[in-house]
C-alpha cells in the first residue's frame, strides 16, 4: 500500500518568508540499483521556483541593512534565468525597480515570467570575443550603473551575501539528516551556492565531501570556454568565489548528460527540474563506483522544469540541438 502523509502548514506573513526551509526528498526509485541513499533538496519549492530565491533575498536584505539601497533605487543584474526571477518577485514585493540584462539564450517562458513581474529587460545580442555572452552582459551592467542615478548592482558573481545565503541551506540539510551527510553533489555557475555550503562545512569541521558538477566547455576548473546549449550551469569566465581547496572532487557533464538526467528524474521520481539538476543526476551515476556503501548523498533539485518545456522537455528542440538524447527520452503518444 502506498502511504502518503502531509506536513502541517504554517502561516507566513508575506511571500518572502516562504523562501527556504525546503524539504529533502529521498530519490529511492532513481537510484534503486545503488547501495547508498540519495536525497534531493527541493529548492524548486521556493516561491519563484528555484534556489536562487535564497540568493536574491539575501543580497537585497544585506543591501537594505547597509543602506546601499532605498525605496527609490533601481536594481540591476545580469541573468537570463533563475536569479532574475528570484529578484523579480522580491523586488516587486519590496517596491523596487528592477532591470535585468539577458542574452539570446533566455527561454521564452522565463522572459514572459519576468515581464509579468514588471521587470525591464535589456538584451545583449552579441558575445564578447573574450568572455562570451556573460562578458557582454556584465559590460552592459557597467553602462547602466553609470547612466542610472541611485542604481545598485546585486552582483551575484561577487557579492558575499550570495554564498552567505547558503549557510542556512546547509543548516537545514544537516538538521534533517541528523548531521550525517557524506557527499554533497552540486552544480556550479557563479559558485555562490557551492562555496556557501563549502564554507559552512569548513567552518564546522564536518566530514562531508563536496563534489562539484561542472559543464563541459566551462572554464571554472580550467580549460577553454566552448559552446554549451543547456543553460544554468558552468561559466565562460572564472568564478570570484571558487576555492577548490574546500572541494573534494569535481565531475564534468555534457549537454546530453543533462537531458538524460532530467528525463530519468522525471520518469522515475515524477520530479520535473531544469538542466543543471539533470547534470547532477548523471554525475552521481558516474561517480557511484567511488561512493562507499550506506553513504548519505545530497543533491540540489535546483529549479522547476516548467520553464524548460520548450527546450529540455520538447521533442523537436531535442532533435534539433541534441539528437542523441532522443534515445533516452520517452514522450507520451496521443
Amino acid at each position: 500500500m502506498i502511504n502518503i502523509q502531509t506536513k502541517p502548514s504554517t502561516i507566513a506573513s508575506n511571500i518572502l518568508q516562504t523562501v527556504g526551509n525546503t524539504s529533502l526528498v529521498q530519490l529511492s526509485k532513481l537510484f534503486i540499483a545503488q547501495d547508498f541513499k540519495v536525497y534531493g533538496k527541493s529548492e524548486y519549492n521556493n516561491p519563484s521556483g528555484s534556489i536562487k530565491d535564497r540568493t536574491a533575498l539575501s543580497i537585497l536584505k544585506d543591501a537594505l541593512n547597509k543602506g546601499l539601497i532605498n525605496e527609490n533605487s533601481t536594481i540591476v543584474e545580469s541573468s537570463s534565468g533563475n536569479m532574475a526571477l528570484g529578484l523579480a518577485q522580491a523586488c516587486l514585493y519590496l517596491g523596487l525597480k528592477l532591470i535585468v540584462v539577458v542574452d539570446p539564450k533566455i527561454n521564452l517562458h522565463t522572459q514572459k515570467l519576468l515581464e509579468t513581474y514588471q521587470v525591464k529587460i535589456i538584451k545583449v545580442e552579441q558575445p564578447l570575443d573574450d568572455g562570451g555572452f556573460l562578458g557582454a552582459r556584465l559590460a552592459k551592467i557597467q553602462e547602466l550603473l553609470h547612466n542610472i542615478p541611485n542604481s545598485y548592482w546585486t552582483n551575484q558573481y561577487g557579492n558575499q551575501a550570495n554564498p552567505l545565503a547558503h549557510h542556512q541551506t546547509m543548516e537545514e540539510i544537516f538538521k534533517d539528516l541528523n548531521r550525517k551527510v557524506d557527499y554533497l553533489f552540486m552544480a556550479t555557475s557563479t559558485c555562490g551556492t557551492i562555496m556557501g555550503c563549502a564554507n559552512y562545512i569548513h567552518k564546522h569541521q564536518l566530514p562531508t565531501k563536496i563534489i562539484a558538477v561542472d559543464a563541459k566547455g566551462s572554464v571554472l576548473f580550467g580549460g577553454e570556454s566552448k559552446k554549451r546549449i543547456v543553460p544554468g550551469h558552468g561559466a565562460a569566465v572564472p568564478s570570484q568565489f571558487l576555492d577548490t581547496s574546500k572541494l573534494y572532487d569535481h565531475v564534468e557533464v555534457s549537454d546530453l548528460d543533462c537531458i538524460k538526467g532530467c528525463w530519468s528524474l522525471l520518469s522515475n521520481e515524477a520530479i520535473l527540474c531544469g538542466g543543471s539538476t539533470g547534470g547532477v543526476v548523471q554525475a552521481i551515476q558516474q561517480y557511484a563506483y567511488k561512493i562507499p556503501k550506506n553513504s548519505n548523498c545530497v543533491m540540489m533539485l535546483c529549479d522547476r522544469g516548467e520553464r524548460y518545456l520548450d527546450t529540455i522537455y520538447n521533442k523537436d528542440w531535442i532533435n534539433k540541438n541534441i539528437p542523441k538524447a532522443n534515445n533516452f527520452v520517452q514522450f507520451r503518444t496521443k
